[in-house]
């Protein structure tokens, strides 16, 4: 089995979240978020849960794309998303780099900022598994 193409949603549910990959590297992976009402709690605010959809999946694109010469992708073991302010909506800047990268394991920090100022609106940490591709 050959690696899946990292650039385009792996299902319905990371596209319905808004994350759009770019810059794609395995010690840096940038993209955007777009967030509106369809990322919306009953309260009007965007859901905690797509915080953490963007900042895993940004890591994992990364801490795969980091060990895809080896043979390996990367899945999350640990999954540390702080909200630290409110959005209605608009797009968010995404930037994923690594902290530590090993033989067996990988920590990603991913940092998600109101693209209209700068100011962070989450941060994660992600802690990855390097596994071997199926197939």
């Amino acid at each position: 089995m050959t690696a899946p193409d990292l650039g385009t949603p792996a299902s319905a549910f990371v596209a319905a979240s808004g994350f759009t990959p770019e810059e794609m590297t395995g010690t840096k992976v940038t993209g955007t978020l777009d967030l509106g009402p369809d990322q919306h709690t009953p309260w009007g605010v965007v859901h905690g849960g797509v915080y953490c959809t963007a900042v895993e999946s940004a890591a994992s694109i990364g801490a795969s794309l980091a060990v895809a010469d080896r043979g390996q992708f990367a899945v999350g073991v640990n999954n540390s998303t702080d909200f630290l302010r409110p959005v209605t909506s608009g797009r968010l800047q995404v930037l994923a780099e690594p902290v530590q990268q090993g033989r067996t394991l990988q920590l990603w920090l991913v940092t998600l900022t109101r693209a209209d100022d700068g100011k962070v609106v989450a941060r994660g940490q992600v802690r990855l598994q390097n596994v071997p591709l199926p197939g």
